[in-house]
C-alpha cells in the first residue's frame, strides 16, 4: 500500500512536465507549417453551393415518326423546270449557239476547199450547203434578240459573199472566153477570182473565230 502511494505521487509530479513538452512541440510544428498550407478543419460549404440542375433542351424542329419511311418520301420533281434548271444545273447553252456551232464545220470545209484548190463543182457543193444553213438561221432568228449578235451579222455578210463568189465562178466558166477583151470580162479573169477567193477565206476565218469565241 505504501509503494502504491509513492508511485501515485511520482506520477502526479511527472505529468505536468510531459504536458508542457507536448505543448511546446505543437507550437513549434504550427510555426514550421505556417504559410505552407492550410492547417485546420475545412468549413462545410454544402449550404452555400447551389446544386447543379440538369438543363432540358427543346429541339428546334419537331420530330416526325417514320422519317425514313420510303412511303412518306415525296418523289423527285423531275418534270418541274425549277428542279431541272437549278438542282440539276441544266445546260444553259442557247439555241442560237447550238445552231451556230453546227455551221462552224461548214465554214471550215469551205476554207479547206479554197486552200486545197478543189474543183469548181466541190466548191459550189460546199458553198451551197453553207448558204442554205445560214439562210435557215437568218429566218429562224429574224426579229429576235439573236439577230443583233455580232456573230449573226457576220454570218449574213459571209453568206452574201459566198453566194456572190459562187455565181462569179460559175459565170466565169461560161463567159470568160467571150468577154476576155472587154471591160466586163475582166471580172471573170483568173487573177480577179483568185483575189476574191483570198478575201473570202479571210472572211470565213474571221466568222469561225467569232463563233467559237461566243460559243
Amino acid at each position: 500500500m505504501k509503494k502504491f502511494l509513492i508511485c501515485l505521487i511520482l506520477l502526479n509530479i511527472a505529468l505536468p512536465s510531459h504536458a508542457f513538452l507536448w505543448f511546446k512541440k505543437d507550437k513549434a510544428l504550427e510555426k514550421e507549417l505556417q504559410g505552407k498550407g492550410y492547417a485546420g478543419t475545412l468549413p462545410s460549404l454544402g449550404d452555400k453551393i447551389e446544386k447543379s440542375k440538369t438543363k432540358v433542351t427543346t429541339p428546334i424542329f419537331e420530330s416526325q415518326e417514320n422519317f425514313n419511311d420510303p412511303a412518306d418520301l415525296k418523289p423527285v420533281p423531275k418534270d418541274n423546270p425549277a428542279f431541272i434548271n437549278i438542282i440539276q444545273k441544266k445546260d444553259k447553252t442557247s439555241d442560237f449557239t447550238e445552231d451556230a456551232n453546227e455551221i462552224i464545220p461548214m465554214l471550215e470545209k469551205l476554207v479547206d476547199s479554197i486552200e486545197d484548190n478543189e474543183s469548181l463543182q466541190l466548191f459550189i457543193t460546199k458553198a451551197n450547203l453553207l448558204t442554205l444553213n445560214i439562210d435557215n438561221l437568218a429566218e429562224k432568228y429574224k426579229g429576235k434578240p439573236e439577230s443583233y449578235y455580232e456573230s449573226f451579222r457576220k454570218l449574213q455578210e459571209v453568206n452574201n459573199y459566198v453566194k456572190s463568189i459562187s455565181t462569179l465562178r460559175r459565170e466565169a466558166v461560161t463567159y470568160q472566153r467571150y468577154l476576155a477583151y472587154s471591160t466586163t470580162g475582166s471580172i471573170y479573169n483568173p487573177e480577179n477570182i483568185a483575189q476574191q477567193l483570198e478575201y473570202l477565206t479571210e472572211e470565213l476565218t474571221t466568222a469561225i473565230l467569232l463563233l467559237k469565241e461566243e460559243g
